[in-house]
């Protein structure tokens, strides 16, 4: 298993995920969270085709927070069913995984 991953989680507008992004940042569940611009999303919802506009937030972390940083986020996004996929980082650079390593530091892992 890597130790760092990429999650990647879906929000209907940029200010809710500006507010999700410091939340995580704050509690260095994650080092770094980008939010995209604005995209849009095609997807099944209560049996009809949604299309919808969302940002994409990309949640750069160590793989030993996931279940904190999946239950957090569980906690203060708006959907019923948020968007929480995570994706190994099998190759990075070595100073920006360290530094990665150095920001999500301090916290109680499980």
């Amino acid at each position: 298993m890597s130790d760092h991953i990429l999650v990647l989680s879906t929000v209907p507008y940029e200010q809710k995920g500006w507010e999700i992004a410091r939340t995580l940042v704050q509690e260095r569940l994650a080092a770094c969270v980008t939010v995209s611009a604005v995209c849009r999303s095609f997807y099944w919802w209560e049996d009809s085709i949604s299309e919808e506009k969302e940002c994409l937030l990309f949640v750069k972390t160590r793989s030993v927070l996931y279940p904190r940083l999946e239950a957090r986020l569980k906690e203060i996004h708006p959907y019923t069913v948020p968007e929480i996929i995570a994706l190994p980082i099998d190759h990075g650079s070595e100073s920006y995984l360290k530094w990665m390593n150095k920001e999500t530091r301090g916290i109680q892992e499980k």
